[in-house]
């Protein structure tokens, strides 16, 4: 990778703290890859052998600083800035304030009370450092959102194709299992999830987890993912819930993801039916919320459009059976580094971005007896809420 594109990466990433207001500036740190998200952002190599800690001081206009230790001077080479090294703790400290003086709020990879922790990557002595000089530390999520969540169109392009062969991937499941019990062929759980996997490498894709199976009273354990040793048979009768996530093998892909539950049976017995219909109408009014936002021009925090999701479940009844957040980002990760659709395990303050995707999957699990899940993806143009994946389940399919 050449300067100039270190050079032009420096250079969007100042115009993004030139566009939050009162801010002076953005500290990178690390210490033996304590912040892969520094590595990630500044187009560094992560796999460099760093053992020594590094400061990246980007402000808002004019050159950036690197501090380094002599042992480990050219850990930054590809960046531009000038170079100040050290070797002791106290010229490290001392320099550090040197080069941060007048400066009074700079953004660092840091969550007040650690709401966010996938942006929590600096630890609190050095966050107490900075501070004991005068100045105001502030979180980076919604910055690290701008580098490590936003897509470009090729990568778009590629979510939609993930998606589109996912959804085809779910109905030819379906139909191996309908055929399977058709025919009496014994069927495990672990027999679905090794024709998914076989399906998605014909795709041309690649997992970062073996997908979902899960038969009746192991749905309600929400990553349940079967072994050959721990797979129970699937039969005539049985809800089967199917959760697979996949992204192409090219580089800068990102990942689709989708949930889908069948029955195994003509008839969807009316329990399991009602609480599907739970979920779906909490994922609806979630989906809605955001669509109803973004056409206004305003882009939600996450913690919104779970409180949307979780108030239509707490209303039937079932909130202490919906155990996880609503959603989670998407990206070159499965779940990625952009706003989550949470105020349950985190209060994500963060705002949902436009050109950002995520999951929108509420679930209730009933210990002993089933889960429903239900996933789709969204993306999020400028004034325009894309789902893909289509059409969308709307109810549990039965497969007879």
């Amino acid at each position: 990778m050449d300067s100039f594109v270190h050079h032009q990466r420096v250079a969007f990433i100042q115009e993004a703290i030139r566009s939050t207001e009162g801010l002076d500036g953005w500290l990178f740190y690390d210490f033996r890859g304590s912040d892969p998200l520094a590595y990630r952002i500044l187009l560094l190599d992560p796999g460099q052998h760093v053992t020594r800690r590094w400061y990246y001081w980007i402000p808002a206009s004019g050159p950036p600083i690197k501090l380094l230790h002599r042992i480990e001077p050219h850990v930054l080479d590809k960046l531009p800035g000038n170079t100040h090294s050290y070797v002791s703790w106290e010229q490290q400290q001392t320099l550090l304030a040197s080069l941060l003086r007048g400066y009074h709020r700079i953004a660092m990879q840091y969550s007040p009370l650690n709401a966010v922790p996938y942006v929590s990557r600096v630890d609190a002595g050095t966050i107490e450092l900075i501070r004991n000089m005068g100045i105001e530390v502030v979180t980076s999520a919604d910055l690290v959102q701008q580098f490590e969540a936003v897509w470009t169109d090729e990568q778009l392009e590629s979510h939609r194709y993930a998606m589109t062969a996912l959804r085809s991937i779910v109905d030819d499941a379906f139909e191996y299992i309908g055929s399977a019990l058709a025919k009496s062929r014994s069927l495990t759980e672990h027999d679905v999830q090794q024709f998914l996997l076989a399906r998605i490498h014909d795709a041309e894709m690649v997992t970062s987890g073996a997908p979902i199976v899960a038969v009746d009273a192991h749905s309600a354990d929400p990553h349940y993912s079967p072994t050959a040793s721990s797979a129970i048979p699937i039969t005539r009768d049985n809800l089967i819930l199917m959760d697979l996530w996949a992204k192409q093998k090219k580089p800068g892909a990102v990942y689709g993801d989708i949930t889908w539950t069948c029955y195994t049976s003509n008839h969807v017995p009316i329990r399991q039916a009602r609480i599907f219909e739970i979920v779906r109408r909490g994922r609806d009014a979630a989906l809605a919320f955001i669509r109803d936002e973004v056409t206004r021009g305003r882009f939600p925090s996450g913690w919104e459009v779970d409180d949307v999701c979780r108030t239509v479940i707490r209303a039937a009844g079932y909130s202490d059976y919906f155990l996880h957040r609503t959603g989670h980002s998407i990206g070159e990760e499965v779940h990625g580094n952009g706003a989550n659709l949470d105020n349950l395990e985190t209060r994500d303050e963060r705002r949902l971005l436009p050109r950002t995707c995520f999951s929108i999957e509420p679930g209730i699990y009933l210990p002993g007896e089933f889960g429903i899940r239900s996933e789709l993806d969204v993306y999020l143009a400028d004034r325009e809420v894309v789902t893909y994946g289509t059409p969308l389940q709307t109810a549990i399919v039965p497969l007879f």
